[in-house]
């Protein structure tokens, strides 16, 4: 019995649960007026989400079983401005390791198709990283005048859609 199968099921609760805690990070800084900041966490949680559902559609497709699980309560107190980035990047870098491991696993037991699939996943981390990142380096550097955020955000946000494009598809579609 292949192990993978079961990794991207232990995967799809890990992106819920990334989801969760960046729905915390942007209800916080909203509670603080921190629109800007309030928005790019609402839209990550959505990417989170989106995620998931990418690795549901990939299990269904391959005629794997789907197992949405439960998840932990995200953190939701926060001691300043700069600590729900920090918590946002270090999760970021444990995904990242969390999708190495199952593409070391999909290529052990010889599961190109499903190695392939997350080619895409790989790539994404490298970005989610670097963009965390610079956003850390800019709240650390404004922490004292908050505004300085909002603006860099303002000048830094794209048009993002719901789901990236050359995106795995997810089920129930990009909502």
């Amino acid at each position: 019995m292949a192990a993978f199968p079961d990794g991207l099921n232990e995967q799809v609760g890990y992106e819920l649960a990334a989801s969760h805690q960046y729905v915390a990070i942007a209800v916080h800084y909203d509670a603080l007026t921190l629109p800007r900041l309030a928005a790019h966490f609402y839209r990550q949680a959505v990417e989170e989400r989106n995620h998931a559902m990418m690795i549901v559609q990939y299990l269904l497709d391959a005629d794997e079983q789907a197992v949405i699980p439960g998840v932990a309560a995200p953190q939701t107190g926060f001691a300043d401005v700069v600590e729900p980035v920090n918590l946002a990047l270090e999760q970021e870098k444990r995904v990242t390791e969390q999708i190495s491991t199952l593409v070391k696993l999909a290529r052990t037991e010889g599961d190109l198709v499903g190695e392939q699939f997350l080619h895409w996943f790989l790539q994404e981390q490298r970005e989610e990283v670097a963009s965390m990142g610079a956003l850390l380096a800019v709240v650390e550097r404004s922490r004292d005048n908050v505004m300085l955020i909002e603006d860099y955000l303002a000048r830094e946000s794209g048009g993002e859609a719901a789901l990236e494009a050359g995106a795995p598809p997810a089920a129930g579609g990009a909502l």
